[in-house]
């Protein structure tokens, strides 16, 4: 009896076991919350807590804190944390997780990036954008601010936002409008610590004007050196110069031998406009007027009247860009004292296709002003740096006539895709001009002309920003440009 109670107890204690443990194997395990750590869609590993794998990264970003300034270090943009339910997985130590992606990446912090780009009116033109980054906005106003007051003048600038401008009263100048060309957008960001960051304003505005791959050289001045003279050597604007040497002030000032200056070639990479209202006495140039005498042998001649030159009092609105004259439209001309006539009186009535070699006239009426001279410049319409071959020469508006320089005969009449329309006259003494940009041609090829003769009318053909007519001398052959100054030893005025 005893046996057999023993044997049911056993039974039930097994039983009661094999119960147990069923229960245990049927029984809900709780999955685990872990995180999967990934780098540009590729599996870095897994860890227990997002939080703690931000905090490692920011705790180990002193160098950079100290660096920019800044409270925290970010996690790279490209670096995604996912949360993941499951009931086994290998775990990641946070430390091995960081070096990964130390190794791969960079790390952020927060800030700004400014994207700057150009209004292109050309369809066919993908609009060119330039980025910049910047922990606070107020470094890149300041700096935009130092680029105005470079090509604006800080004083006059200061005038025109404070609307203390003195108002014209005879002759003078007054801005009318300042501002940006490009479209400007600024967004808060996360900025990869290996980029460049600007946190100087001084870094930032030369940035901008010199551009990211700014070449700095110094020039030591030579005895005979001026202004002029080593800007075009350099391949660099008079302008120029004198932005990148504080001591230049004008391009009248005296240089010395042995003199350090600074040459660097500007590209900025925004446009800063200035249009301003401008009202100036403007000498005008007397005429050569030729009279004909069958009395007198061919070839000979004499003056019978010394010229006298006038004065105009001509309003104007130009329009500037980083200090270049792209547009000069004029307002108004009022005659303060008529030129006089050179009066010179030749032996036939003759019309030679040879011009004179002494005697140049000039290709526009009175009242112009010379936006671009023969220079090396950084270009208003190709945005790059050329050697303009010419001079410029605005403001006696659209549609007033262009003027041959001399005797000659016309030796093209056409239309050039940068010229535009545009005239050459060989002179057969050794020199050619060109008159390009105009709005109609009016020499046919072939055509004997004399100085003086009407050959065509301002306009804005070609590549251009404005009404102007482009004029260019070449001396021995076609396109050996040379600087028409040569011709006009007196000045152009």
């Amino acid at each position: 009896m005893i046996r057999k109670l023993s044997f049911w107890l056993v039974v039930i204690i097994m039983l009661t076991s094999i119960c147990a443990l069923g229960f245990s194997y049927k029984k809900n395990v709780i999955p685990n919350n872990y995180y999967k750590v990934y780098l540009d869609d590729k599996l870095l590993g897994t860890v227990t807590s997002k939080e703690e794998l931000e905090d490692y990264i920011n705790e180990n970003g002193k160098y950079y804190k100290n660096k920019y300034g800044v409270d925290d270090v970010y996690a790279p943009a490209d670096l995604h944390i996912t949360e993941d339910l499951t009931y086994s997985g290998k775990i990641d130590n946070v430390s091995e997780i960081y070096k990964k992606i130390k190794n791969q990446t960079s790390f952020t912090v927060k800030g700004y990036q400014i994207t700057i780009r150009d209004k292109n009116e050309d369809e066919t033109k993908k609009p060119t954008t330039y980025k910049i980054n910047v922990l606070d906005k107020k470094v890149f106003k300041k700096a935009v601010t130092t680029l105005i007051n470079t090509f604006v003048g800080e004083d006059n600038y200061e005038l025109y936002i404070n609307d203390n401008q003195l108002e014209i009263e005879s002759t003078g100048e007054k801005i009318e409008n300042v501002y940006i060309d490009e479209d400007i957008t600024i967004k808060d960001t996360n900025i990869p610590v290996n980029e460049k960051i600007y946190t100087d304003v001084t870094d930032l505005s030369r940035n901008l004007l010199y551009g990211d791959d700014a070449n700095e050289s110094v020039y030591t001045v030579k005895a005979g050196d001026t202004i002029e003279s080593v800007a075009f050597n350099n391949k660099i604007s008079s302008e120029e110069l004198l932005l990148s040497n504080d001591t230049l002030t004008s391009t009248n000032n005296l240089l010395y031998p042995g003199q350090q200056l600074k040459i660097a070639q500007t590209n900025p990479k925004i446009s800063v406009v200035e249009e301003t209202y401008v009202v100036s006495d403007i000498e005008s140039k007397y005429k050569t007027e030729e009279q004909y005498d069958n009395t007198l042998l061919m070839g000979e001649e004499k003056v019978t009247q010394e010229g006298e030159n006038g004065l105009d009092r001509v309003s104007q609105r130009v329009k500037e860009v980083n200090g270049e004259i792209v547009y000069v439209d004029p307002q108004g001309k009022q005659v303060l004292k008529n030129p006089v006539n050179r009066i010179v009186v030749k032996g036939s009535k003759y019309v030679s296709g040879v011009g004179s070699l002494t005697n140049w006239g000039w290709p526009t009426d009175s009242g112009w002003t010379m936006s671009s001279g023969y220079e090396y410049r950084y270009s208003p319409v190709g945005r790059g740096r050329e050697l303009h071959t010419g001079l410029d020469i605005s403001g006696t508006g659209y549609g007033s006539k262009i003027y041959a320089t001399n005797n000659g005969v016309v030796k093209i009449a056409g239309r050039h895709y940068s010229y535009g329309n545009y005239v050459v006259i060989d002179h057969n003494n050794g020199y050619m001009s060109l008159y390009a940009h105009m709005s109609r041609i009016a020499a046919k090829v072939g055509q004997t002309v004399a100085r003086g003769q009407v050959i065509g009318y301002v306009g804005c053909t070609g590549d251009c920003t404005g009404p102007h007519v482009h004029y260019e001398i070449w001396k021995g052959c076609n396109y050996c440009h040379i600087n028409p100054s040569v011709l006009y030893p007196k000045g152009y005025r």
